[in-house]
């Protein structure tokens, strides 16, 4: 089959390309490098001629919901319209887990995505995953308060991006399914305690304390409505596994 991704460079993206390479499939990677632009839709139409199926995975770095949402409802927007166009028989979507729950700030630009997906023409799949295991190392990295890292308190159950990625090619290679069932790892953890083994991991031997950040999301995260809904799929890769294999 032929297979275009979104977002094939990024962090599930690449392991999506990865994985269908792997299985005899024509990955086309739908990248600004490759000299396509979901927001113009510019390079669209001539990478998907001939597409049987295409994922979305792009993502945009913002906390702010009207940035989300304009981003996501004409990126995906162009995505499957183009999709429809080139004939595909086939969008699957990478969410969250949990966005319902907690539609605010980027969360709602994703629910605003789902929607675009959900009134294509095209016969989709959604798949909502739990945070990444990498979710960890952006945290420590951003979260910080002047030069003080902080790790924020959140009930969370990670997955391996690498898990995600294999589980979105399978499903582009099957029939669509409409909502999936969720995706997540194999066990819940203190996302505070994630942060701090990463920066041990990162030989970083300062202090960094656990804070309950401010807003709806957070709180909500705090209160386990990030957590996979019963009847989810689980990965294998626990978090602790994870960091082992880190540099």
């Amino acid at each position: 089959m032929r297979i275009a991704v979104a977002g094939g460079t990024g962090v599930v993206g690449h392991h999506v390309v990865e994985s269908l390479r792997a299985e005899g499939h024509d990955a086309v990677v739908l990248s600004r490098a490759a000299g396509v632009d979901l927001t113009t839709g510019a390079g669209l139409d001539a990478a998907l001629a001939g597409a049987d199926a295409v994922v979305d995975t792009a993502n945009v770095s913002t906390l702010s919901a009207d940035a989300a949402t304009r981003f996501f409802e004409t990126a995906t927007g162009n995505l499957v319209a183009a999709a429809e166009r080139a004939g595909a028989r086939h969008v699957v979507l990478l969410s969250i887990v949990g966005i319902d729950r907690m539609p605010h700030d980027y969360y709602a630009g994703k629910l605003a995505q789902e929607r675009v997906v959900e009134g294509s023409a095209v016969p989709w799949t959604i798949l909502r995953a739990t945070q990444f295991h990498e979710f960890a190392g952006q945290l420590f990295e951003r979260a910080k308060v002047g030069p003080l890292h902080v790790a924020p308190r959140a009930r969370v159950q990670p997955i391996a991006a690498r898990e995600v990625g294999a589980h979105l090619a399978g499903l582009a290679a099957r029939p669509p399914q409409g909502r999936a069932a969720d995706l997540a790892g194999p066990r819940e953890e203190r996302l505070d305690e994630m942060v701090k083994a990463y920066a041990r991991r990162t030989g970083h031997r300062g202090w960094v304390p656990s804070v309950s950040l401010p807003g709806a999301q957070m709180k909500g995260m705090r209160a386990g409505f990030a957590l996979p809904a019963p009847g989810a799929v689980l990965g294998t890769e626990t978090f602790a596994q994870w960091l082992g294999r880190q540099r």
